[in-house]
């Protein structure tokens, strides 16, 4: 990773708590924490955040707080061809005149090159899939009031007054940090907070995970397995996470990658 990236990834996490520490920011690069250390130590000269013992701190923190992770163009280039293949096989569950509600994300927002015919309405937090309707497509655009997280490209608030429980869908699409038999997790609060308001005006959920979420962790559980209609992965997902999905009675569809193109296969259903 660059150091810019690095750079950008450490004052996100630095800016959304009280202090992160060279562990965490270690684990969240990638990078060592010998990195680490001296990425904190420049950026501490800039005046960008505050160096303290064993991490670093905000100098001025916002209001709204900051969320940590990769941002989104950065992770836009993992698993590319796996998220566009499972992009496809979702957007083949949507109806023309349905509404639906698409979680930003960058598996979700794949999705957008396949709706472009579709005269849909779409709920969206997410800042670039509304920009890439608005240009690119028929789908008539809603979106939630809050703050832009540029990173990140999402649009989120700490209030409950966002306007989105006036917007009633029939599925919603939406990613995750993590997959297992505890449920569907995120990483950040307020991303969690977002999308338990986004998911309660769904009559159907739909979770979007190239087959690396199934291996990883998270401690933030947005909603257990069982609320999930349908999940859809990449050929890759492992036998035992199959199992677990089949197991819980919620509906699986791999989607296969072939060139281009993604054929759809369903594993099993509720």
């Amino acid at each position: 990773m660059h150091e810019r990236e690095r750079h950008r990834i450490i004052l996100g996490a630095v800016g959304n708590r009280s202090i992160a520490t060279v562990s965490e920011l270690s684990e969240l690069t990638g990078a060592s924490e010998a990195t680490i250390r001296r990425d904190i130590a420049e950026l501490a000269l800039q005046k960008k955040l505050r160096r303290v013992r064993g991490g670093a701190e905000p100098l001025n923190p916002s209001p709204y707080g900051q969320i940590a992770g990769r941002p989104f163009r950065v992770a836009e280039g993992l698993n590319q061809r796996e998220k566009r293949a499972i992009a496809r096989a979702a957007a083949e569950l949507c109806r023309d005149g349905d509404a639906i509600i698409l979680n930003g994300g960058t598996t979700t927002f794949q999705m957008v090159h396949f709706l472009g015919g579709r005269q849909v309405q779409v709920m969206t937090n997410s800042f670039g899939i509304a920009e890439h309707l608005v240009k690119h497509s028929k789908c008539t655009v809603l979106l939630p009031a809050g703050a832009v997280y540029r990173d990140q490209s999402l649009i989120l608030s700490p209030f409950e007054a966002d306007g989105i429980k006036h917007f009633g869908a029939r599925l919603m699409f939406m990613g995750a940090q993590a997959v297992s038999h505890l449920g569907v997790a995120e990483s950040e609060p307020l991303i969690v907070q977002s999308e338990q308001r986004l998911m309660r005006q769904a009559e159907e959920l739909v979770v979007l995970v190239d087959s690396t979420k199934f291996a990883a962790r998270s401690a933030m559980i947005v909603a257990p397995l069982e609320t999930v209609s349908t999940i859809v992965t990449d050929e890759n997902i492992p036998d035992a996470a199959a199992a677990m999905i089949e197991a819980a009675g919620v509906r699986l569809i791999v989607a296969r990658a072939s060139g281009t193109d993604a054929v759809p296969r369903e594993v099993g259903a509720a």
